[in-house]
């Protein structure tokens, strides 16, 4: 594994990222944050395990694309006789029976295009965090695997003999494989996996026909975009921050997270943005999730993270037998972020639910008593909001009053304000309007510093952080204030790195940062164009596409000075902030006219 050059298919149950040799590479069942059944990407430089491989021989060139406006890719291998395959690769996902349909399945159409092409089939799934499925058993036209969670069943019109021993054979008509749970395949396996693909097809496209999306960079929003709906678990509405554990910060950084599990603040600002293109359902299916975990907290401490399913323990533990990305472990399973206290948590679940209570177009609006709900969140937002914690960046060996936290307290009771005014609660409202108006003055005293001239990260400090840009978007601070703009002009100058942007530039647990954040390069370009600098937030906003993979996707981090792409991926920070960028430069739809 050289490079995140890696294309994702799902179907908001279970996922897989494609490399480069269109290669199954990474895939957990029976959910995102189960055990990967394709394990290479985290097995070490030359992995023999842990993949789904259909090779051509003699191959000379390798082209790969996503079908458009879905997450269904398609590989295309040349050989050095003027052989051509044609590698489909989706996981089934369509309405069926009145419910969706979104098994934990992975299907696969290989076609012969041109030419006497031979391949080779290579299916060598994992168990065990990269122990090799060597329980197996064969059928005539199927092939078992025995996992930790659920039995594997291949079904195929390939000959199964041959996939077995792995020997290679001349592809002389479509081939299809399914590989799914341990039941038998109902009706023709070509024709259904077929008609599977069309029906797939179909619903993602009728999905994305529906966004309101920007008239400029359309096709960077829309992949964004069903990117980030693949990071939806659709049966809870729980967002997962990525869809990978353990890609490093850095080369060799021991900054190697899992994060494949819901970050009340990254789900935050995924619902945000896709909001903004008026992706309703994703919105409804996290509101659930979110009255859910609020009714459990039981208006006490919200966790920063859950998993899926709103499991609250998320112990983080070592995957010893896997050597990781590249060779640079260690891999994480589980977060222990969980346990870490981050206020910035109860502003995000009262930004999120505010539309719930305005938008008419929603199925469910909120009503009363899920204001009331809410008002034990913000509660703890006033009672916690100048008050230590470890911030959104989860450092985990000091604490501080941290400015963006103060101000997402803040939004939480300025947001329950506005909730109180739409369903005419007029006390209520004056209650939170007073509350937040106490708060606002408390974090300007605290966390401007009037000898610099710019607002800092913690109260009575001065320390510079990335983070404090979002008080533009928040509301707390307008473009035109002052303060704002001094504050910008220092964290450019301080934390700028030509055209990207770091967290901070002080030691943490693990020292010096070396690589930037891709979002936080976003924040910027968000706050030049608010601050009037608009060419050079989409001069810089085109630079930041040029950093994006060949499936036209962004990781979390990147090195500032060779351009790699590090970090877990895709990573929803920045997905988000190539949807918001572009619908803040893109010139309106009317210009089109």
């Amino acid at each position: 594994m050289t490079s995140l050059e890696l294309w994702p298919i799902g179907n908001c149950q279970v996922s897989a990222l494609i490399d480069g040799q269109g290669q199954f590479v990474w895939g957990c069942i029976p959910r995102v944050d189960g055990d990967p059944v394709f394990s290479a990407l985290l097995g070490g430089e030359q992995p023999d395990t842990g993949l789904w491989a259909i090779d051509l021989e003699d191959r000379v060139s390798t082209t790969q694309e996503f079908h458009r406006n879905t997450p269904v890719v398609i590989t295309r291998h040349r050989d050095s006789h003027g052989g051509e395959i044609e590698v489909v690769d989706f996981c089934p996902y369509f309405r069926r029976m009145g419910r969706t349909y979104r098994p934990v399945a992975f299907a696969r159409i290989v076609r012969p295009i041109q030419g006497s092409p031979r391949i080779r089939v290579r299916l060598r799934p994992t168990r065990d965090w990269g122990e090799s499925c060597s329980e197996r058993t064969g059928g005539s036209n199927h092939i078992r695997y025995q996992t930790n969670t659920i039995t594997l069943r291949l079904t195929t019109d390939a000959p199964v003999g041959l996939v077995v021993a792995e020997r290679s054979f001349r592809l002389e008509q479509p081939l299809h494989f399914f590989l799914g749970p341990d039941e038998s395949f109902a009706g023709d396996i070509a024709v259904t996996i077929d008609t599977m693909l069309t029906e797939t097809i179909a619903e993602w496209r009728e999905w994305v026909r529906g966004l309101a999306i920007p008239l400029e960079w359309q096709d960077v929003v829309i992949r964004s975009a069903i990117t980030l709906k693949l990071c939806q678990h659709e049966e809870t509405g729980a967002i997962v921050a990525a869809l990978t554990t353990s890609i490093p910060e850095h080369a060799g950084s021991q900054r190697n997270w899992d994060y494949r599990y819901c970050w009340i603040r990254d789900a935050y600002y995924t619902v945000q943005a896709l909001n903004r293109l008026g992706a309703l359902d994703v919105l409804e299916r996290y509101l659930a999730y979110l009255r859910n975990i609020v009714d459990e907290a039981k208006g006490g401490h919200i966790q920063p993270l859950y998993g899926v399913l709103g499991e609250a323990r998320l112990e983080e533990g070592f995957a010893d037998q896997l050597p990781g990305y590249r060779g640079m472990g260690p891999v994480r399973v589980g977060n222990a972020a969980y346990s870490q206290i981050q206020h910035d948590a109860y502003g995000q679940i009262v930004l999120s639910n505010t539309q719930g209570f305005i938008d008419q177009r929603l199925f469910r609006m909120s009503g009363i008593a899920d204001f009331e709900a809410l008002e034990k969140v913000g509660e703890r937002a006033w009672q916690l909001y100048d008050q230590p914690d470890a911030g959104l960046w989860e450092l985990r060996t000091r604490q501080s009053v941290h400015t963006y936290s103060a101000a997402m307290c803040w939004a939480a009771c300025d947001r329950l304000a506005t909730a109180a005014q739409a369903l005419e609660l007029t006390d209520r409202a004056t209650f939170w309007t007073d509350r937040a108006d106490h708060m606002r003055a408390r974090i300007e005293q605290a966390a401007w510093r009037p000898d610099t001239q710019r607002m800092s990260s913690t109260f009575g400090g001065d320390d510079l952080d990335a983070s404090v840009l979002q008080l533009l978007d928040l509301r707390f601070l307008s473009p035109e204030d002052t303060r704002f703009v001094g504050t910008l002009a220092a964290i450019e100058e301080g934390l700028r790195r030509g055209s990207h942007m770091l967290r901070y530039a002080t030691e943490d647990d693990f020292g010096l940062p070396e690589t930037a954040f891709n979002v936080c390069t976003f924040w910027l370009i968000e706050a030049l164009h608010m601050t009037g600098r608009s060419e050079e937030a989409r001069a810089l906003y085109e630079e930041m596409l040029s950093r994006r993979t060949a499936a036209g996707l962004l990781s979390e981090d990147i090195d500032p000075v060779t351009g790699e792409l590090w970090g877990n991926y895709p990573q929803t920070y920045s997905l988000v902030g190539l949807i918001n960028c572009a619908g803040l430069l893109s010139k309106p739809w009317t210009s089109a006219r």
